[in-house]
C-alpha cells in the first residue's frame, strides 16, 4: 500500500468530526478573570472544572451539547466554563469546593446544580432557575399544560398575604429543585376542593395535597418533603437527595433483569401501597425500587438477599429489615405500621460504634477494590510495606543476644553527641519561621451549600 502523500487532505469523516467539535465548543465561552466584573449584565450557566479531573472530562462533551441546545432554543442564558485551578480566587468566591461544579449565576445569586449530569436535566435546571421565581397561571388551558409537563409542581392560590411571603421565600431557596406557580381559584381544576384561602398546593401522582400549617409545620420544610413523586426508581444519588425530606424510604431491592414472579411481585406490592395508601403514609414514607443490591450492601454494610424490602431512615442511617413474609399488600402495610409503631428493631445508626465499623468497612472495601481492578498495583501498595515490616521483625527476633545490636546503637549515639560537626548540622536543620496565609475573603450567598459538593 502506498504511503499517504505529505499534505494530503484528511478523510471526510475526520474532517466532519473536527468541524462538529469546533462548532459545539463555539457555543461555550472560556471564561477568565474579566468574567467577575462583566457577568452581572447576563445570566450565566458555568462549569467550574479542573483539567486533570476525570469527571470533568466526562462532562465536557455533554457541556458542549448544552451550549448548542441553549443557543438553538434562543435561551437568554449564556453557557461558559472556567478552569478553577487557573482562576482559583474567582472559583473560591463562588464557593467552588469540588470538580466539576455547575452553577447558574443570576445577579447576586449563585444557584448550585446537583442533579444528574445529562444534557436534558442541566437544561431543565437552567430554564427553571433563570425564569421568574413564581410563574403565573392565567388560564385553565395553561394550568392543564403545566400538569402535563411537570410531574411535581407547587401552586399558591389567593391574593396578598403572609402565606404568600413565606411562599416567595421558599421559592427563592428551593427553585433549584422544583417549579412554583400562582393562580386564582377559578383557574384550578374543578376536582380541587379548598377549605380556606389563601392556600398552597402540590400537584403530583395524579392528585394534589394542600399545605396545612398545623399538621405540616414550616412551609419550606413541607415543600422540601413533597417535591418528589410518591413512587420512584431509586439510585444512590436520589437516595442521598431523599435524606433532606426526613421521610422513611421503603425500597423493593430487586433485579430488574429477572422477570420471575418473586421479583415482579415485590415491586408491584410496593407500587400498590404507594398508590392505594397514599393518604395514610405520604407524610412519613417515600416508596420506590432499586435495581440490584450493590449500593444497599455498601450503605448497610451487610449482604442483602435479592429480592427483599428494606426501610431506610436516611436522617440517622438506621434501617429496618423484613420481620415477616410479604405475600400481598396487606402484609406490606402491616410491616410499615410495625416500623412506625417501633415494633420492628432498628439496625445500623450513627453511633460511635457504627462509625468505627464504617471506617473498617470502607478501608476493607478500598483494599478489595484495588486488588480487583489492579492486582499488581495492590501487591505493590500493600505487599511491599508488609514485606519490609516482616523483614524488620525477623531481624529483631534473630539479633545476637550479646548486646551487639544495642551496642551499635550506643556507638552511633555517642558519635552524634561528641562530634561538633553533627551538632552543628543539627542546628542548621532547625525549621525556619514562616508566615501563614491570611484568611480568605467572604463568599457570596449560595442558595444550595447545605451539603458538601
Amino acid at each position: 500500500m502506498a504511503a499517504p502523500r505529505r499534505g494530503a487532505s484528511l478523510p471526510l469523516c475526520v474532517t466532519v468530526f473536527l468541524l462538529d467539535m469546533a462548532f459545539c465548543k463555539g457555543f461555550v465561552e472560556d471564561l477568565d478573570e474579566s468574567f467577575k466584573e462583566n457577568r452581572k449584565d447576563d445570566i450565566w450557566l458555568v462549569d467550574f472544572y479542573a483539567p486533570w479531573c476525570g469527571h470533568c472530562k466526562k462532562l465536557e462533551p455533554i457541556w458542549n451539547e448544552v451550549g448548542v441546545e441553549m443557543k438553538r432554543i434562543g435561551s437568554p442564558v449564556k453557557v461558559g466554563k472556567m478552569d478553577a485551578t487557573s482562576y482559583s480566587s474567582i472559583a473560591s468566591e463562588f464557593g467552588v469546593r469540588g470538580y466539576p461544579t455547575i452553577k447558574l449565576l443570576k445577579g447576586d445569586m449563585a444557584y448550585n446544580y446537583r442533579g444528574p449530569r445529562t444534557k436534558d436535566d442541566i437544561i431543565e435546571f437552567a430554564h427553571r432557575v433563570s425564569g421568574a421565581l413564581i410563574r403565573p397561571l392565567p388560564s385553565q388551558q395553561m394550568f392543564a399544560h403545566v400538569q402535563k409537563r411537570h410531574h411535581v409542581f407547587f401552586v399558591y392560590i389567593g391574593g396578598e398575604s403572609p402565606l404568600k411571603e413565606k411562599y416567595l421565600d421558599a421559592a427563592s431557596e428551593l427553585i433549584v429543585y422544583t417549579y412554583f406557580y400562582s393562580a386564582s381559584e377559578d383557574v384550578v381544576p374543578e376536582y380541587v376542593t379548598l377549605k380556606e384561602m389563601p392556600a398552597v398546593l402540590v400537584f403530583k401522582d395524579e392528585t394534589y395535597f394542600v399545605y396545612d400549617e398545623y399538621e405540616d409545620g414550616d412551609l419550606s420544610s413541607w415543600i422540601n418533603r413533597e417535591r418528589f413523586q410518591n413512587y420512584l426508581a431509586v439510585d444512590g444519588f436520589l437516595l442521598y437527595e431523599l435524606g433532606d425530606t426526613g421521610k422513611l424510604v421503603a425500597i423493593a431491592v430487586i433485579d430488574e433483569k429477572n422477570t420471575s414472579v418473586e421479583h415482579t411481585r415485590l415491586k408491584s406490592i410496593i407500587q400498590e401501597v404507594a398508590r392505594d395508601y397514599r393518604d395514610q403514609f405520604h407524610r412519613d414514607f417515600q416508596f420506590g425500587h432499586m435495581d440490584g443490591n450493590d449500593y444497599i450492601n455498601t450503605l448497610l454494610m451487610d449482604e442483602l438477599k435479592v429480592p427483599t424490602v428494606v426501610v431506610l431512615n436516611t436522617s440517622n442511617q438506621q434501617y429496618f429489615l423484613l420481620d415477616r413474609q410479604i405475600q400481598n399488600t396487606e402484609d406490606m402495610v402491616q410491616f410499615i405500621n410495625s416500623v412506625l409503631d417501633g415494633v420492628v428493631e432498628a439496625q445500623g445508626g450513627d453511633s460511635i460504634l457504627q462509625r468505627l465499623k464504617r471506617m473498617v468497612f470502607d478501608a476493607k472495601s478500598t483494599v478489595v477494590s484495588i486488588f480487583r481492578s489492579s492486582p499488581i498495583m495492590g501487591c505493590f501498595l500493600f505487599g511491599l510495606p508488609l514485606g519490609v515490616i516482616s523483614i524488620m521483625c525477623y531481624g529483631i527476633y534473630t539479633a545476637d543476644t550479646d548486646g551487639g545490636y544495642i551496642e551499635e546503637r550506643c556507638e552511633v549515639s555517642r558519635s552524634e553527641v561528641d562530634s561538633p560537626e553533627v551538632a552543628a548540622d543539627g542546628q542548621a536543620q532547625q525549621p525556619r519561621g514562616g508566615h501563614s496565609p491570611g484568611p480568605a475573603g467572604p463568599e457570596p450567598k449560595d442558595l444550595l451549600e447545605k451539603k458538601t459538593d
